[in-house]
């Protein structure tokens, strides 16, 4: 049983806190566990303890341990290329019956190592090359969506190329389609990360040119007074979904420092809504599941609007989070499956999707 974390992509630290979650949870007299770890420069590490080399250089853990990085590395990471191939051979060789991918954004959570698995004929958790795809894109998913007759919220796509040859196209085209207050993310992100509220003209650009730092696709999003609600996905072909949760904040958006530094926010777990509610999340929750292909397990995040108590679809994470703090696992325990009883479903579902 091998564990993937770390990556190339700006969650590269959340996956390091979600894997010591999963690892943890796993029945050390049941599995055998193999943790393999992708530096920032794409060097796969296995064997010794990929886990600390990789916590070591984190910036993340630093700020929570109090401490500061060091500019040299004493764990030996500069060893990465001579143990990619040690990796590589635990994955391709038969060496492991199942993986546990818990990579976050691109290339990882997009399809690439999904086909990578694919191509080594291995069973895995979570979605397959076209849902983890299509799903990491928030345009395309959004597209998608939209097909399958799901309520979203006004948006737009600006590419970067658009952005740098015709800035005040794009800006105008914001502020006639959304408007103020908008939100501005890159498309093929997650944990908040180049995410941007924007409350009038004098921002706009500084949100677009840091989304375009971060991705060459970029999603505006009208900005709606609206509660923060998620629910958890578990399944393959016959999803369920979890009681849904609230997210309450501590800034002014549950940005990257609300969810992962900054002590304040508020996971209400279930979320205080009538059941009529409930059970309209949670049709709409296995309706974009299936939509988007996807297995395993997804977060969905919803907006349910204070003014007229409509419920607008608004991202789908298929790798979501696995911290402590995390609220897919949170919301399964509310909903009757401790996190123990969860990783084991997960990992059932990958063998019961790769013998299907």
């Amino acid at each position: 049983m091998a564990v993937l974390f770390g990556g190339q992509s700006d969650e590269h630290d959340v996956s390091l806190r979600s894997a010591q979650t999963v690892i943890g949870a796993l029945d050390p007299e049941k599995y055998e566990i193999v943790p393999i770890g992708i530096t920032r420069e794409g060097g796969w590490l296995a064997g010794g303890d990929p886990m600390r080399q990789l916590t070591s250089r984190s910036p993340l853990f630093a700020i929570e341990s109090g401490g500061r990085l060091e500019g040299s590395d004493p764990t030996g990471l500069e060893t990465s290329q001579e143990l990619a191939p040690m990796a590589g051979s635990a994955i391709l060789s038969g060496a492991v019956d199942v993986i546990f991918p818990v990579l976050h954004g691109p290339r990882g959570e997009d399809g690439t190592v999904q086909g990578l698995l694919e191509l080594a004929n291995l069973p895995y958790v979570g979605s397959g090359v076209l849902g983890s795809a299509v799903a990491m894109d928030k345009a395309m998913a959004k597209t998608v969506l939209a097909e399958a007759g799901i309520a979203q919220g006004a948006w737009e796509l600006v590419t970067r190329s658009q952005w740098r040859v015709t800035p005040d196209g794009v800006t105008t085209r914001i502020e006639e389609r959304l408007g103020y207050p908008c939100f501005v993310k890159p498309a093929n992100l997650g944990s908040s990360v180049g995410i941007s509220k924007v409350h009038g003209p004098d921002e706009l650009v500084a949100a677009l040119d840091l989304a375009a730092h971060f991705d060459r696709r970029i999603v505006v999003e009208r900005g709606l007074d609206a509660r923060e609600l998620e629910v958890s996905v578990l399944g393959n072909d016959t999803p369920i979904a979890s009681v849904p949760g609230e997210v309450v904040p501590c800034n002014e958006f549950y940005d990257y420092r609300a969810k992962y530094v900054d002590d304040g926010s508020e996971l209400i777990v279930p979320a205080d809504v009538p059941g009529d509610v409930v059970a309209r999340i949670q049709a709409i929750a296995v309706q974009a599941f299936v939509a988007l292909d996807l297995a395993g397990l997804a977060r969905i995040d919803f907006f349910l609007d204070r003014r007229d108590g409509e419920l607008y679809l608004n991202e789908v994470n298929t790798i979501p989070g696995f911290t402590s703090i995390s609220m897919y696992p949170m919301l399964w325990a509310a909903s009757g499956v401790p996190l123990p009883d969860l990783v084991e479903r997960l990992i059932a579902l990958a063998i019961e999707r790769h013998e299907g």
